[in-house]
C-alpha cells in the first residue's frame, strides 16, 4: 500500500512540466513550504479591490495584476493594489483556466453528493479539469455536475478509476475500507483528503477561513453573502444550506474563496487563507483533542500561523482563549467585539432590538463605521456581523456596503428556522448540540417568538461529548419552560462512551438546576406526547445535530 508520503510525491510529480518546473498561476516561483509536502506558496495570491458602488446593475468581476495586497501598520489600514480592470465573467473564468493548476487534469471525487465535496467539484470544473466521481445517493448537487460536465456514478466500485486519474479526493465520510479508495490505492493513484484539496484550491485564491466553536456556518454565509452583493462574485463553501445562496457552495469567477474552517480532526491545518476569522474557542470536538483546552487552542495557534504576514486574523477579542490563540502571531490581528474597548478595532455598540433582532453601531478604531440592523435573531448573530463585515472589509468591501448586506442576511438552514405550526404551537429547528449554543439559541427564540410556553426537544449528540459536558449541558436549559430527551444520536463514539452516559443523566443535571425536564422515546412517542401538551402560543423548538429535525416532519404531518 503507498505511503500518505508517495501519494503526496505522486501528485507533485503530475503538476511538474518534463523539466521538473511546477506550474502555478501566472508562471509564478514556487516556494517550498516547511508545513506542508503539498503546499505550493506564491507572492501571487489574488487581491481584492475596495468596491464602492453597491448600486451597479452589472456587477463586476475583478482580474488582479500579480501584487499582493499590503498593510500599513503606522496607518492600520489595508493598502490594496492599484491598477485592477473590470471585465466580465466569461473571461474572469477563461482567465482562471489558464492559470490554475487543475487545468487539463483528471480529479476523481469519493463521495461527490457532499455539500463541500460538489461545491468543490464544481470550483475545479470551471478552472478547466476533467472531473469525476462517484457517490451512493443522487442528489441535485450531483445532476448539476453531470449538466457541467462531470462524470458521475452510483457505483463505487472502482470501475470508474484508470491509471491516468490524477488524483483522487475522498470526503471525510469515506472510510479506508471503501472499495473505491481500495482500488485507488492498488493502481497507486494520489489521493487527498477533501480539505487537503480544499488548502490546494485556496492557494490559488485570495482565501477567507471563518474557523471557532460555534458560529462558523452564519459568519461564513453573512460574508459570502455580502461578497456576492457587493459584486465580488465569491466562490464559497459553506457547512449549512443557505436559501438566499442557493445552497452551500458556489463557484464564482471573482478571486475570493470564503470557506468554513472546521477543527475537528484539525482540517482546517489544511488551509492556507489570507483571511482568517475565529468566532470563538470552546470545549468542542473533544474526542480529536484528548489533552483538553490547551490542546484545542494550540490547534487554532498552528491554523491562524498559516496566514501570511501581509494577512488578516480577525479574532473575538472579548475570547481570552481567543486571543490566546493568535498573539504574537506574524499576520496584522483585529480583535472584534460587542463591548467599547481601546484593545478592540471592531466594536458593535447595541442601539436596538425589534422582535428579537438586534440592531447597533459598528465601530472601527473607535470611528462609527457603519450601523448594522440584522434580520435574524439573537445578539450572538450581531456578534458574527460584526466578524463578517470585518472580513468583508479586509477583501476590499466597505463596512457601510457590507453591513447594510448582511442586514438583509436571513439566515442558514436549521438556525431558528421555522418549518410550520402544529395544534396551535409554532415549530422550530435548530441545529444546536453544545451548551453554549443551546444558551444563546433559547435566550434568542425567546427575545423573538416570546412564547406563551417554550418547550426544547433536545437530542445529545455523540456519547462523549455528553459525558464531557455533561454538567454544562445540565446548565443550558434555563430558558425552556419544558425540556424533553430522547436517546442520545451516536457519532464515532467507543463501547466505553455507550455505556457511560445515558439521556436520563442530563435530564437529572437539568433538574438539579431547576429547570424541568423529561426523558422520552422515540420520535413518535415525542410526538404523541406534544398532540396532547402542545396548545396556541407554544414554541416547540427541535434542536440537536442528529436527526432530532426529523420530528418536526412528523409533527407537521400529524
Amino acid at each position: 500500500m503507498p505511503s500518505r508520503a508517495g501519494a503526496h510525491a505522486g501528485w507533485r510529480r503530475r503538476q511538474s512540466r518534463p523539466g521538473g518546473r511546477v506550474l502555478l498561476p501566472g508562471g509564478a516561483t514556487p516556494v517550498r513550504s516547511h508545513s506542508s509536502p503539498l503546499a505550493l506558496s506564491t507572492e501571487r495570491t489574488p487581491s481584492l479591490k475596495p468596491i464602492n458602488d453597491v448600486d451597479t446593475v452589472r456587477p463586476l468581476v475583478f482580474v488582479f495584476p500579480p501584487v499582493a495586497a499590503r498593510i500599513d501598520s503606522a496607518s492600520r489600514r489595508c493598502s490594496m493594489p492599484c491598477g485592477a480592470t473590470a471585465t466580465t465573467e466569461g473571461s474572469a473564468r477563461m482567465d482562471s483556466q489558464q492559470t490554475s493548476r487543475f487545468r487539463g487534469k483528471r480529479i476523481h471525487f469519493i463521495g461527490v453528493a457532499g455539500c463541500g465535496m460538489a461545491g468543490l467539484a464544481r470550483m475545479l470544473l470551471d478552472n478547466g479539469a476533467i472531473v469525476s466521481g462517484t457517490d451512493l445517493r443522487q442528489t441535485p448537487q450531483t445532476e448539476a455536475l453531470r449538466r457541467h460536465g462531470a462524470s458521475i456514478s452510483c457505483a463505487q466500485d472502482g470501475t470508474m478509476l484508470s491509471p491516468d486519474i490524477d488524483l483522487v479526493v475522498r470526503s471525510a465520510a469515506v472510510a479506508d475500507t471503501n472499495p473505491e479508495f481500495a482500488r485507488a490505492l492498488q493502481l497507486g493513484l494520489p489521493n487527498l483528503k477533501y480539505a487537503e484539496l480544499v488548502g490546494l484550491v485556496m492557494k490559488e485564491r485570495f482565501g477567507v477561513a471563518v474557523s471557532g466553536a460555534h458560529g462558523k456556518s452564519t459568519t461564513t454565509a453573512m460574508i459570502a453573502w455580502a461578497l456576492l452583493q457587493c459584486g465580488a462574485d465569491p466562490s464559497f463553501i459553506i457547512g449549512g444550506s443557505v436559501p438566499q445562496l442557493g445552497g452551500s457552495s458556489r463557484s464564482g469567477a471573482g478571486p475570493a474563496f470564503v470557506v468554513e474552517a472546521c477543527e475537528f480532526d484539525r482540517s482546517f491545518h489544511n488551509y492556507w487563507p489570507r483571511v482568517a476569522v475565529i468566532t470563538n474557542i470552546d470545549a468542542e470536538h473533544l474526542d480529536c483533542y484528548p489533552g483538553g483546552m490547551p490542546e484545542i487552542i494550540d490547534s487554532f495557534r498552528s491554523f491562524a500561523g498559516r496566514v501570511p504576514p501581509e494577512g488578516r486574523i480577525i479574532a473575538n477579542g472579548t475570547d481570552q482563549r481567543v486571543r490566546r490563540a493568535v498573539e504574537g502571531l506574524p499576520a496584522m490581528v483585529e480583535y472584534a467585539g460587542l463591548e467599547e474597548s481601546p484593545s478592540l478595532v471592531w466594536s458593535t455598540r447595541v442601539t436596538g432590538i425589534t422582535d428579537g433582532c438586534y440592531s447597533g453601531i459598528l465601530h472601527h478604531y473607535g470611528k462609527a463605521a457603519a450601523e448594522i440592523r440584522l434580520s435574524i435573531a439573537g445578539e450572538h448573530n450581531l456578534f458574527n456581523a460584526t466578524l463578517a463585515v470585518a472580513a468583508c472589509c479586509a477583501c476590499g468591501i466597505s463596512a457601510a456596503a457590507a453591513a447594510e448586506a448582511i442586514g438583509r442576511f436571513t439566515g442558514v438552514e436549521r438556525r431558528m428556522s421555522v418549518v410550520g405550526t402544529f395544534r396551535g404551537a409554532t415549530v422550530v429547528d435548530d441545529y444546536g448540540h453544545h451548551p453554549t449554543e443551546i444558551r444563546a439559541t433559547l435566550k434568542a427564540i425567546r427575545e423573538r417568538f416570546r412564547p406563551h410556553r417554550l418547550i426544547c426537544v433536545f437530542q445529545p449528540h455523540q456519547y462523549s461529548r455528553t459525558r464531557l459536558l455533561l454538567d454544562e449541558f445540565g446548565r443550558s436549559f434555563a430558558d425552556a419552560d419544558l425540556t424533553i430527551l430522547p436517546d442520545i444520536y451516536p457519532a464515532r463514539d467507543t463501547d466505553y462512551d455507550r455505556r457511560s452516559v445515558t439521556a436520563t443523566d442530563v435530564v437529572e443535571r437539568i433538574r438539579k438546576n431547576g429547570a424541568q425536564a423529561m426523558y422520552l422515546a422515540p420520535l413518535p412517542a415525542i410526538a404523541e406526547y406534544l398532540s396532547h401538551f402542545a396548545c396556541d402560543g407554544d414554541i416547540i423548538v427541535t434542536m440537536g445535530a442528529g436527526n432530532i429535525h426529523e420530528l418536526g416532519t412528523l409533527l407537521l404531518s400529524t
